[in-house]
């Protein structure tokens, strides 16, 4: 058997790591990698298959930093050469990026079936790139692999057929549970950047819902300096939020409040998280992490795909309407606790997708 997987963006790597192991303890299937360049950076890419012990791409297209249009037309025609080539029996994609819809477009237009990993997530909000690649992708794909049980009610409500569907738990449960020792061994990021655990807080920003709206983006930060005036606040600062912040001129005096950093390893990020005291985010996985560690979370956004986590207790939504709204939710959020649960399953999501593919 010959799987293609088509991966592109840092949480996509992280996803994989799980899978691509499992696939490789398989005998009879043989997986090629294609890297279609979403994040080019260094620190957004390569290091991520260095840590995580993801064999090193058969193909790089290097193909990123245009706009969603050129991204995905331009690897729809790169992936699609790649499918004219090896002739795989199945193509597997990961998540919402534009990497996902483009992989799954080339292979369903060559009547190549698709397997979708992290299948069935909803926002709601048509109005995110993410949403649209979430929602034509799962209606293209053969296999759909779902992580919670709203994910699979979503997908049933579409008209998806239940045989497609498969419920099998989140695969970045099994990375967290998989990597976790490593990064206590390996990493180093609380000495260099002297942080004391509990002692701070983590942000992530990079969503194009916040970065590319100038009163969002302007409140974001301003809560945010508003909060490390009580205690620090540590950013790895995103590229597309770095420009972002350029082109309003705020940069420099988010450096002069806040500890911007440049965007870390996975093993790295995981002490970030593991230790934080809060974590405040837009960003999907980042708000999964934080309930793997336990870490009370605070979300930047107006919903929220993994809408469990708001149901137990760890997740706290708060649109970023103003700077004392973002205050005010990192205050509310701060030193709770959720309620106990299993919404992603036990951290055997990885070897279930490997069953269902090779029995087809």
């Amino acid at each position: 058997m010959k799987l293609l997987t088509v991966l592109g963006a840092r949480p996509q790597f992280i996803k994989a790591a799980p899978v691509s192991r499992a696939l490789s303890a398989t005998n009879g299937v043989r997986e090629i990698l294609v890297h279609t360049g979403q994040h080019f950076d260094e620190n957004m890419s390569k290091v991520f298959f260095d840590e995580l012990d993801i064999p090193m791409p058969d193909y790089n297209l290097g193909i990123g930093g245009g706009t969603h249009g050129q991204n995905t037309g331009r690897m729809l025609e790169a992936v699609e050469s790649v499918l004219l080539k090896e002739k795989p029996d199945y193509v597997l994609v990961y998540g919402d990026t534009d990497t996902t819809l483009a992989g799954a477009l080339a292979a369903v237009k060559m009547h190549i079936p698709v397997a979708h990993v992290e299948a069935g997530l909803r926002s709601f909000n048509r109005k995110m790139p993410e949403e649209i690649n979430r929602v034509l992708t799962d209606h293209i794909s053969e296999l759909l692999f779902a992580p919670t049980e709203t994910a699979v009610r979503n997908l049933l409500k579409e008209g998806l057929p239940s045989a497609r569907i498969h419920l099998v738990g989140d695969v970045m449960y099994d990375a967290a549970l998989f990597y976790a020792d490593r990064a206590e061994k390996k990493s180093r990021i609380l000495k260099m950047l002297d942080l004391n655990p509990k002692q701070y807080i983590l942000a992530t920003v990079h969503r194009a819902e916040n970065t590319d709206d100038t009163q969002r983006l302007k409140a974001i930060f301003r809560g945010l300096a508003l909060v490390s005036e009580q205690m620090p606040v540590v950013i790895p600062l995103h590229p597309r939020t770095r420009r972002a912040l350029e082109g309003i001129g705020m940069l420099d005096e988010v450096k002069r409040k806040l500890r911007i950093i440049d965007p870390v390893g996975y093993l790295d990020m995981v002490m970030l998280e593991k230790n934080a005291r809060l974590i405040v985010t837009d960003s999907g996985g980042v708000q999964k992490e934080a309930f793997f560690y336990r870490v009370p979370c605070v979300t930047l956004r107006d919903e929220t795909e993994w809408l469990e986590l708001v149901e137990l207790g760890w997740n706290h939504l708060t649109p970023p309407i103003s700077a004392e709204a973002v205050q005010a939710g990192v205050r509310a959020a701060m030193d709770t606790e959720g309620r106990p649960g299993e919404p992603y399953g036990k951290g055997d999501s990885a070897p279930r997708i490997v069953q269902i593919l090779v029995r087809g």
